[in-house]
């Protein structure tokens, strides 16, 4: 409608590189979820961004569509959203290789996170690795994105997104919205089962530390069972205590009662009881999400078509920042 103030536009964006565990649903998705209601949300699938590790093929192409049926089943709403695929989208790579002319190689090179892949890749080292902070603003840029939800790992890369978006627009005239920092709700930090000390991750090794959104019954009670705790045998959330609290914060997390509660609730029993009852409720609380991804992942015609659309509405938006670049450094434009 003519008048109406235009909703500010937010960006994220998860890399289609394994299965997503329930840090990620607590964590990222629930927000998400939140977001899509009050702004003009663009989720993207960053398959460009994955290969910058070696990837296999066929597991490339299945985690890609495994991740827009987990985004749907979460709770995202494609008609609410615009979700897709960031290499149907080919305005990414334009842009981004206009944005790498004015980097400077200082620059990409103090990125945090090419100092860490570097190292634990050392076999490829490559140009993707070292540019890819640049292909992560035009991500951001070509939607003239408003907020950007970041974690400590990111800080590093938006930074250098406002700061482009700043050159260029100095260098030529006002062309990029220099995109903010939205820092979500926090959710509840889960900590790997085989290993409490250590945050769980999609890419650890050991899968029995990991629980995965698309477990079945009967691996989560198992990982549950297995899961590392600690001396003694009261069920207290504590420091000193870091294998039971992440029990802890997972039934939390599935029952919605607090600390407190579950403290009270389990006052005098023991960590046999306190595991069958966490992997009862997490089975539980997963079924829904795990039902639903059931449905959608055996449609892949449907998914198809929220991809292809999501691409197409992208696109609309993502042409008309980069003929408006194309045009201001000169390009000839038809």
């Amino acid at each position: 409608m003519e008048g109406e103030q235009k909703r500010k536009v937010i960006l994220s964006g998860m890399q289609p590189t394994g299965g997503l565990h329930i840090g990620h649903l607590t964590g990222a998705l629930r927000n998400w979820v939140e977001f899509q209601s009050e702004f003009e949300c663009y989720y993207t699938i960053v398959d460009l961004h994955a290969i910058t590790v070696r990837q296999e093929p066929a597991k490339l192409r299945q985690w890609t569509l495994d991740l827009a049926a987990t985004f749907i089943a979460a709770g995202i709403n494609p008609e609410q959203a615009h979700i897709f695929v960031q290499s149907h989208v080919p305005e990414h790579t334009q842009l981004a290789w206009v944005l790498n002319c004015f980097t400077g190689m200082g620059e990409c090179s103090r990125m945090t996170q090419f100092k860490d892949k570097s190292q634990k890749y050392p076999e490829n080292v490559n140009v993707g690795l070292f540019a890819y902070p640049v292909l992560m603003a035009a991500d951001i840029l070509l939607y003239q994105a408003d907020l950007i939800p970041v974690g400590a790992d990111q800080k590093q890369h938006l930074e250098l997104t406002r700061n482009l978006a700043e050159r260029f627009n100095n260098l030529y005239s006002p062309t990029f919205k220099v995109p903010e920092p939205y820092i979500p709700k926090i959710g509840a930090k889960i900590m790997n089962l085989q290993n409490p000390t250590k945050k769980m991750s999609k890419t650890d090794e050991a899968q029995l530390g990991v629980l995965y959104l698309t477990d079945t019954p009967e691996q989560i009670k198992n990982k549950i069972n297995r899961a590392v705790t600690d001396s003694g045998s009261e069920i207290k959330f504590s420091d000193t205590k870091p294998g039971i609290s992440n029990l802890i914060t997972l039934y939390h997390i599935a029952t919605g009662k607090s600390i407190e509660q579950i403290e009270q609730e389990f006052a005098g029993r023991g960590y046999g009881e306190f595991k069958k009852a966490v992997g009862e409720a997490l089975v539980e609380f997963l079924e829904p999400f795990r039902n639903r991804y059931k449905e959608l992942r055996a449609e892949e015609g449907y998914l198809f078509d929220v991809l292809r659309k999501g691409a197409e509405q992208a696109r609309v938006v993502a042409q008309k920042t980069l003929r408006k670049v194309y045009k201001k450094i000169g390009f000839v434009m038809l």
